[in-house]
């Protein structure tokens, strides 16, 4: 069941992010010569309008390939009209961008099923720990929090995510009581028990019924979460905060996804789908943040190149763009073979 909800997972983000170059792709002309899911030894295959579409056999990846995407296929004949590189740099642009974007599309669409049945949360204060920061500071239950660092804060997991991200620094909290803007700074407090340091929260969140025009508003509010905590994950990567085990590939979500469907079994198995629809949700985010990171072999770094020529008004000499991909996409190889290793092993420790 596992590998299961894990392949349909998977394939539903990378179809996602695959179906937004494809889309962009025919709204601007270019000829796609495939459309893939999945990696490896093809399954099944058929052609249709001069694209074939497969389904291979690893559910880790995708393809949406252009005729002449390379720019090094010059020796298969002369490249038709539909050809990638004949089509404008702007063009180009937008069916890279729209991959990564159609995630986030996707996301918001996940966002929508998840909070139009289980609701959302505010981020209100239900209850303090007596001797630390957040109570000598006098803050209250009921207390709605609005900002942390100067971050807006729009749902009670914000709370979590900048505690976690900020471990033991300061934090400036801005909150209304009654309608009443208060700041206060706070300096955590290490806790031995809980091995961490706490602001004195207590519990926070308060229900929010989203069966109504609320459900559109809350949706973004969901998908900018997701964001934001990818976005400081790998800040804390760069930063060192984070070590190999907080880094997860397809093995290590597999585990994640098994995990949640044992502990969501119990309550039912709509319970399950909408745990299932959540991890989808913050993965098709994950995707479409690292597909954006100006790196080679990713959307991020074709963008670049491309960007260069719009700004150049030429592009970048096809065969040095091609050696800068083939020696990202080589780094990603060997990347994806550490991770997956330190999966297994952390998988037996």
């Amino acid at each position: 069941m596992t590998i299961v909800l894990f392949v349909l997972i998977f394939g539903v983000i990378v179809i996602g992010h695959e179906l937004g170059h494809f889309l962009l792709a025919k709204v601007n002309g270019i000829t796609v010569v495939d459309f893939s899911v999945g990696m490896g030894p093809k399954l099944l295959h058929f052609n249709k309008g001069g694209t074939e579409y497969s389904l291979r056999l690893f559910p880790i990846g995708g393809a949406c390939m252009f005729e002449g995407e390379d720019g090094l296929d010059t020796d298969k004949g002369t490249p038709s009209e539909g050809a990638f590189p004949n089509a404008s740099v702007w063009a180009r642009i937008s069916t890279v961008f729209a991959g990564p974007f159609f995630n986030f599309i996707l996301a918001y669409i996940l966002a929508m099923i998840v909070v139009g049945y289980t609701g959302s949360d505010r981020p209100v204060l239900n209850g303090l720990i007596d001797g630390y920061p957040a109570q000598e500071a006098g803050m209250q239950p009921g207390d709605l929090i609005t900002r942390m660092n100067g971050e807006r804060i729009y749902v009670a997991r914000e709370i979590w995510l900048n505690t976690y991200v900020g471990a033991g620094e300061t934090m400036n909290i801005e909150f209304l009581r009654d309608g009443e803007k208060h700041t206060v700074t706070l300096t955590p407090k290490y806790n031995e028990e809980e091995g961490r340091y706490l602001l004195g929260f207590n519990g926070y969140g308060e229900y929010v019924d989203c069966r109504n025009a609320g459900i559109f508003k809350y949706s973004y509010y969901e998908v900018r979460y997701s964001l934001r905590a990818t976005i400081k994950s790998l800040g804390m990567l760069i930063q060192g905060k984070a070590t190999k085990d907080d880094i997860s590939g397809p093995i290590g979500v597999a585990q994640v996804i098994g995990e949640v469907r044992e502990q969501a079994e119990p309550y039912g198995i709509w319970v399950v789908i909408l745990n299932m629809i959540n991890i989808a949700l913050l993965l098709s985010v994950n995707l479409g943040v690292m597909n954006l990171l100006p790196l080679p072999a990713l959307d991020g770094g074709r963008l670049v190149f491309l960007i260069i020529e719009a700004i150049r008004g030429k592009p970048v000499p096809p065969e040095k763009e091609g050696m800068v991909h083939f020696a990202g996409f080589v780094v990603l190889m060997i990347l994806m073979v550490f991770v997956m290793f330190n999966d297994i092993s952390r998988f037996f420790r």
